[in-house]
């Protein structure tokens, strides 16, 4: 009878939606059809960002359960074995491992990549279009274009100190692949060719996935960056004395004998993440000093996991209701991203009487036990995919004259500017070093970094030095930009539509359903011709039409959507095990009262912000000026027009 009933429904329901979601649907429980229905309703008006906010909420909510219950694909096979008891691991390991007390693997430093959607075989199409054409006609930056006053060269640190901390795949380092330029766009290319290792592909056990890719960092939100995602890392970032982290006395990174910084991730990277491993360095430092005091008791091995568990806290909850709140301005994303860490009760009502309800009411954070959804956690490789945003660097860092009295917002004039191969790698440590932290930081603060946008790829990323782990440079250079193409590929990532599809967005049809831009449109056809089945995730995800105050695509948003939550309500650290028991008294009241990466700044370097800062938050440009205050509550706002 059940059977008939869904049947009958399924056949009611296919007349309202989208042919390419009947099969979908057909999988789904009655009641998720239903919710579906209600969304996609709302898809094909094309309206939910312009909703009231509390509509919106609604919208984004159910539309993230419905991910929850069908784009988490979990890849590899869970060890069995019996259950762990927390409260012998009340701490953050150096490999990520004893968080689920269900699977002691899960989200430990070597475990899979996981699956928002399932993998696409594009084995014959790896160079369908080259990559190097892609690059070259649809990518490279023709004339930098920024994000205006929306979000600072610290922002776009942000996301790859983030990066840093969650994801980098294992690679096989016994082959070699080779990309030639093709004659139509050889001129064009600043390489020739360029060698790099493929993906490490391992043996799932599973039918439907046979292989998959490992993650050499902990996806856990556990401040890796700083404090390396195994043991023999941790040990190189320690003092061992009063839990302490190495930092160097003008408040930068330290580095080793061969002048490779020492910190958690100092792979690939460049000056602004530094700087902020260091902020975070001298975060964890103080965190222990304020133990200490408190609890004079307390030996270096528990004052740093103490401190660790405080830090990667304080990093969450930055990102959450602060990085992301800039990058997606708008009242609606306000009201969720507090409402992930909050609830929709709000800070005060947690802050007086603790967590109460559910996710809904009292938050994410706080939660009785962890959530997975049945899946154990990872991080996917669809996420890996929508935060490629290397478009983000600009092509040189202005470099501001922080010695004289600021002029207008705030804005100190412009010194020099430093081009950005100067500040990557080894090379970028040195030059670092030269400008100090307090220099750079400030010309980040009041830069804007570069916008999402097709032809705004760094040129200068198209000839780069990678590294190996260890932060040493290979000697094959490699072209960036025809590099992520290629690599979404090779990682069976679906193509744009079918991308969207299987995340129940509805898909394109014709090139101008993706953009506006004839020029666009017309490159766009010259190098996929008139099938959109072909276009490259990337490449979509850049072209698309971005919903007012979004400073990334709505296609990563939803993805973004399902990720950003499940980062805080699988962690235990941040639902059952978040309380002063864990973190101590004084640890948690610190947690609690830091609110923005501008109370970071200003515990560390107060002149900072009150000389050069006229903005709100430390993410937006920092000579535009503060946030109005809005009389109006924010449950009960109205998007502007």
């Amino acid at each position: 009878m059940a059977f008939i009933t869904k049947a009958l429904f399924n056949n009611i329901l296919r007349r309202f939606i989208h042919q390419d979601f009947h099969e979908a649907v057909s999988s789904m429980t009655i009641i998720d059809a239903f919710l579906f229905l209600m969304v996609h309703s709302v898809d094909r008006l094309g309206i939910w960002h312009r909703l009231p906010v509390v509509l919106g909420l609604i919208y984004l909510a159910v539309r993230r359960h419905l991910h929850q219950q069908y784009n988490l694909i979990n890849v590899g096979e869970t060890p069995s074995g019996v259950r762990f008891s927390p409260g012998d691991y009340p701490y953050r390991t150096a490999d990520g491992s004893y968080n689920d007390p269900f699977n002691e693997g899960a989200g430990s430093q070597g475990s899979f990549f996981g699956r928002n959607i399932m993998p696409v075989h594009q084995t014959d199409k790896l160079m369908k279009p080259d990559p190097m054409v892609v690059a070259t006609k649809l990518l490279t930056r023709t004339q930098y274009k920024d994000t205006d006053k929306q979000f600072n060269m610290i922002a776009a640190s942000w996301i790859q100190f983030m990066i840093h901390d969650w994801i980098d795949h294992m690679e096989n380092t016994n082959q070699q692949v080779e990309l030639i330029a093709p004659k139509e766009v050889a001129n064009k290319c600043p390489l020739s060719s360029f060698k790099f290792y493929p993906t490490k592909k391992f043996p799932t056990g599973f039918y439907d996935i046979k292989s998959g890719a490992k993650n050499i960092r902990t996806p856990w939100w556990d401040g890796s960056v700083i404090y390396g995602s195994n043991k023999e890392r941790l040990q190189k970032v320690r003092t061992f004395t009063d839990g302490k982290l190495k930092i160097s006395e003008d408040g930068l990174l330290q580095q080793d004998e061969d002048g490779i910084p020492i910190s958690g991730d100092i792979r690939n990277s460049w000056a602004g993440v530094s700087t902020l491993q260091a902020l975070f360095i001298k975060e964890h430092n103080a965190v222990c000093d304020t133990l200490k005091k408190e609890y004079p008791d307390l030996n270096d091995e528990e004052l740093y996991r103490y401190a660790r568990l405080v830090t990667s806290a304080v990093i969450a909850k930055i990102h959450t209701i602060d990085w992301t709140v800039e990058l997606l301005k708008t009242d609606m994303l306000l009201a969720g991203m507090r409402a992930n860490w909050y609830g929709l009760l709000g800070k005060k009502f947690k802050d007086t009487f603790g967590h109460v309800g559910g996710s809904s009411l009292g938050g994410l954070v706080g939660l009785r036990k962890p959530v997975n959804h049945g899946v154990p956690y990872s991080l996917t490789e669809e996420f890996t995919s929508v935060y490629r945003l290397h478009q983000l660097l600009p092509d040189s860092i202005h470099l501001r004259n922080i010695n004289v009295a600021p002029g207008p917002n705030k804005s100190p004039p412009l010194l020099e500017e430093v081009p950005m191969p100067d500040l990557i790698g080894h090379k970028g440590e040195k030059t670092l070093s030269q400008i100090g932290f307090t220099r750079q930081f400030v010309s980040m603060g009041h830069q804007a970094c570069g916008a999402l946008e097709l032809w705004n790829y760094p040129s200068w990323l198209r000839d780069l030095v990678a590294q190996d782990v260890d932060g040493k440079d290979r000697p094959d250079h490699v072209d960036l930009a025809a590099l992520e193409i290629y690599r979404d590929r090779e990682r069976k990532v679906a193509r744009y539509n079918q991308f969207r599809r299987a995340l129940l967005l509805i898909p394109i049809s014709k090139w101008e359903d993706l953009t506006e831009d004839k020029n666009a449109i017309e490159v766009l056809k010259d190098v996929y011709g008139d099938d959109v089945e072909e276009l490259d995730l990337m490449v979509g995800l850049m072209a698309e039409k971005k919903i007012k105050g979004f400073a990334i695509s709505e296609t990563a948003f939803i993805v973004f959507l399902l990720m950003a939550t499940r980062r805080l309500e699988a962690d235990r650290f941040f639902t059952s095990d978040f309380n002063e028991e864990t973190y101590t008294k004084k640890g948690f009241e610190w947690v609690n009262t830091t609110e923005s990466l501008k109370d970071v700044l200003d515990r560390h370097y107060p002149e900072i912000s009150k000389k050069w800062m006229n903005s709100t938050s430390a993410f937006s440009v920092w000579d535009s000026p503060p946030n109005a205050p809005n009389p109006i509550p924010l449950y009960l706002r109205f998007p502007s027009s």
